[in-house]
């Protein structure tokens, strides 16, 4: 198989209406970092399997994609794919892309120590899409940006595990750009999960000042600059029993009532939180969503 040039590739990664399947595959994998067979979910929901995996047979002839083998529970072969350095310098010049720094996968090795957390927040992402076709709504395969970071002051960085673009139809107050996504698998704390929401109080009320001003020189906190409104924070649970789960969604519940700067962005834009088991079988706009600062689960729609 020839390998197309760089210049060839350069030339298809122009907007358009409607990319190759091949070009479409390697911006999701820049998205997303790596996907399985949830590639075919996310690009050709109503296409065959064989498609998408000759697309990607294509594109590791290339030179673009390589996979990982996954240890799959009933011992079925699983591979999660991703892109290599030449994938990723094919992709830094995508509309989508601009501004981001590549994050190639360099290793098979690299690629397994990332793949559990990136397949569920793929996971994630897939809910929401089917629930947008579903309903009719506009939500497409790169509506979902993983890893989005942002400075939060004293050198710190806080960095979303995705940015989720609400569909317009679905949006309740006019300029709702959206989500913050953050998912956990329960690895790390509880404790740990809720100070997630101080960093995100902190980014709500961080102005970014201009490299060498003495004096305060204020034009609104630095999020504006991205969103015409501050996105909802969303959390989303699995990995551990019911019971679990809900202990976690009163410890973020408690850090909402009881941290001040937590309570006081609790009052400018919804924090919520839902289990992806129920996302995947009720879609957000089921009535799965707790809001932190209590009350009845709601829909996506209601926050």
């Amino acid at each position: 198989m020839s390998r197309p040039t760089p210049a060839a590739v350069a030339a298809e990664l122009a907007p358009s209406s409607a990319e190759p399947l091949r070009l479409q595959i390697l911006t999701a994998l820049a998205l997303h970092r790596t996907a399985t067979s949830q590639l075919r979910q996310m690009l050709r929901p109503e296409g065959s399997r064989q498609l998408i995996s000759r697309a990607l047979h294509q594109q590791r002839t290339a030179g673009y994609v390589d996979l990982t083998p996954l240890h799959a529970t009933d011992r079925s072969r699983t591979h999660a794919w991703y892109l290599t350095p030449e994938g990723a310098r094919q992709t830094r010049d995508h509309p989508l892309l601009r501004g981001r720094p590549p994050c190639p996968i360099t290793t098979s090795t690299a690629a397994s120590l990332k793949t559990p957390h990136t397949l569920t927040v793929v996971r994630a992402h897939l809910a929401f899409a089917a629930d947008a076709r579903r309903l009719g709504h506009e939500h497409g395969p790169f509506d979902w940006t993983r890893e989005v970071a942002h400075l939060i002051g004293e050198g710190e960085r806080l960095v979303a595990d995705a940015v989720c673009t609400t569909p317009s139809q679905a949006a309740n107050t006019a300029g709702n750009c959206g989500a913050f996504m953050e998912i956990d698998r329960t690895t790390m704390s509880s404790e740990r999960l809720a100070i997630k929401l101080i960093d995100y109080a902190r980014l709500f009320t961080y102005d970014t000042q201009p490299a060498g001003r003495r004096k305060p020189h204020t034009t609104g906190p630095g999020w504006q600059r991205w969103y015409p409104v501050f996105p909802r924070v969303l959390f989303i649970l699995t990995g551990a029993t019911p019971a679990r789960l809900n202990n976690r969604i009163s410890d973020l519940q408690a850090m909402t009532t009881q941290q001040p700067l937590v309570a006081a962005l609790a009052r400018e834009t919804p924090l919520a939180a839902a289990v992806l088991e129920d996302l995947e079988k009720h879609g957000p706009s089921g009535a799965v969503w707790t809001l932190l600062t209590g009350g009845e689960p709601r829909s996506w729609t209601e926050l």
